[in-house]
């Protein structure tokens, strides 16, 4: 499972840190963003997990999170919520990303034995590292023996200026990454996270890997809902030695009843969100969340 969680900051102001969007979201802040209210999204969070396990049929063995402030937020999510009593543990590392989000990785410790986890950096062209959330890069070895390893990515987004060539650099160094990889003899790879593209801008890397979103998209699927429009920019990728020893392989948009908001502007509905500028709505993210089925 991948999901952006859309400002999933703690409802404490940290002295230590200067990002503007600490400061808002705080108990004092623009947002008033209290602990009731993070505790209410936790718990909202943690329904997801449980909603679609029952609709998969297990717990995701692995679930890739965006937008997640610190390890303090992760470590609320699993003990002040009902996956307090499931087998999740979390991989996280701070990124230097102006807003103070990160992302993180949770996995089932009876499903999955951890081998190692980096935090890469993203270089600009000039091998400067780029100031944005950096790709975690986690190898496990899995119940039956063989190994998987996996990517989690929270690329540059359209705002601000070079927003092209900051995502150019971000897939360019996942490339690297799991060319690396391949040359080395993993055969499992898993590529997830909001690439704040669409899979035509992955055409590049999708000669290496399989993007399992592309076929959702030229459907009309989408994981975020822009002027009343489905866009596709949450995505799994997967190396063609898992397409090859695998009988069964999908992805799924999950458009879950309690996280969806009738669209009175467009038609349909949308994702419900946190917060519609200043004004609480309650909900968890703008994002929906995407699962990846492999037997």
């Amino acid at each position: 499972m991948f999901w952006n969680l859309e400002n999933f900051f703690d409802w404490k102001r940290d002295s230590a840190l200067t990002s503007a969007s600490d400061e808002e979201f705080s108990s004092f802040g623009k947002r008033r963003w209290t602990k009731r209210r993070f505790l209410a999204k936790c718990d909202n969070v943690a329904k997801t997990v449980l909603w679609i396990a029952d609709e998969r049929g297990s717990l995701p063995d692995v679930i890739g999170l965006a937008e997640v402030e610190n390890r303090f937020v992760l470590d609320k999510l699993l003990s002040e919520t009902p996956l307090r009593r499931k087998d999740y543990a979390i991989i996280h590392y701070d990124s230097p990303d102006p807003r103070g989000i990160d992302v993180a990785l949770l996995y089932r410790k009876t499903r999955l034995k951890p081998l190692f986890s980096k935090s890469l950096k993203i270089n600009s062209g000039g091998g400067v590292p780029l100031l944005t959330r950096d790709i975690l890069f986690a190898g496990f070895q899995r119940s039956g023996g063989d190994s998987a390893a996996f990517l989690v990515n929270h690329h540059p987004s359209k705002y601000g200026s070079n927003s092209s060539s900051r995502r150019k650099a971000a897939m360019d160094r996942l490339g690297e990454i799991t060319d690396s990889l391949m040359a080395a003899g993993w055969k499992q790879i898993v590529a997830m996270g909001d690439f704040n593209d669409t899979p035509p801008s992955t055409s590049e890397y999708s000669k290496t890997m399989i993007n399992l979103a592309a076929p959702l998209a030229g459907k009309g699927l989408g994981t975020i809902k822009y002027s009343g429009k489905w866009e596709m920019i949450d995505m799994f990728f997967i190396s063609p030695g898992i397409a090859a020893g695998c009988q069964t392989v999908s992805m799924n948009v999950e458009k879950i009843p309690f996280l969806m908001v009738k669209d009175n502007t467009h038609s349909g509905e949308k994702p419900l969100r946190t917060y519609s500028g200043p004004r609480y709505l309650g909900g968890v993210s703008d994002h929906c969340p995407i699962t990846l089925m492999i037997k």
